[in-house]
């Protein structure tokens, strides 16, 4: 019995392998740089929170980004409840 199936999935692998076809693809150029980005620069994110913080260069020197700080936020809404005069 154990024999059987094990003809069937030979058979089935001897025949599927018959019908493979073996090509050398060529090899895809490299995706267009985003806006942005710098050629020759790997994006890094140290602190790991999934927000690139910089890039480094070819030679392997960190350069963060450095960018304005944000505005504080805006004041809370008064509240709804009190006086509405």
């Amino acid at each position: 019995m154990k024999h059987r199936y094990l003809a069937m999935i030979v058979g089935g692998t001897l025949a599927l392998g018959a019908c493979a076809e073996r090509h050398d693809m060529p090899v895809a150029e490299a995706a267009p740089i985003g806006p942005g980005a710098l050629a020759g620069t790997v994006a890094a994110d140290r602190d790991g929170d999934g927000i690139v913080d910089g890039y480094y260069t070819r030679e392997g020197i960190y350069h963060p980004f450095s960018a304005p700080p944000c505005p504080p936020p805006p004041p809370p809404p008064p509240p709804r409840r009190g006086e509405r005069g």
